[in-house]
């Protein structure tokens, strides 16, 4: 489960990077592409349900732990690009169009998404750094230890050993 979780995590990381700068993708692949990241958040947040149930339960039992911080930050986060995705659409001029749905301009959902979107990458880099062990524990199990088992094969060339014969003296 460590390694799925892993591969999504490392797949909705590289997709918001890109998503993050829409002059560098162009307009259309931003959109669906955000689209398609809106999908495998649904799926992290279905694979992680059981852990947002547990501190769920233990959310007041305990004055401060690590779980309690993790989960406002990914709560925050999730409104966050709720907002970002809501406002994304809203001011979309590739896909709406071609679900054959149109939304007057309105500059107040352009704003939204521009502070959402910055929200989103602040709280991306505090959610990133409260996972830092296992994020480095998942690169040296995934990532690390593949390529390090690998065996580099170089030519030797070979050397068949030259007999040496030795001379014994002998008294007699």
């Amino acid at each position: 489960m460590n390694k799925i979780n892993f591969l999504l995590d490392a797949g909705i990381f590289l997709a918001f990077l890109l998503a993050l700068e829409p002059e560098l993708t162009g307009l259309e692949i931003h959109e669906w592409l955000s689209v398609a990241l809106a999908g495998t958040l649904i799926l992290h947040l279905f694979l992680h349900w059981d852990w947002v149930v547990g501190v769920l339960k233990t959310f007041f039992c305990k004055l401060i732990h690590i779980s309690r911080l993790k989960f406002v930050v990914d709560a925050l986060l999730l409104v966050a690009m709720i907002a970002v995705m809501v406002s994304g659409l809203m001011i979309s001029r590739v896909v709406l169009p071609v679900l054959g749905l149109t939304v007057p301009e309105n500059q107040d959902w352009r704003m939204l998404h521009t502070l959402s979107a910055d929200l989103v990458l602040w709280l991306t880099a505090l959610h990133f750094a409260l996972n830092w062990k296992w994020v480095v524990s998942m690169i040296k199990r995934y990532v690390v230890a593949p390529i390090a088992s690998l065996q580099w094969r170089t030519v030797k060339p070979q050397v068949q050993p030259i007999p040496v014969e030795i001379e014994h003296n002998r008294k007699s």
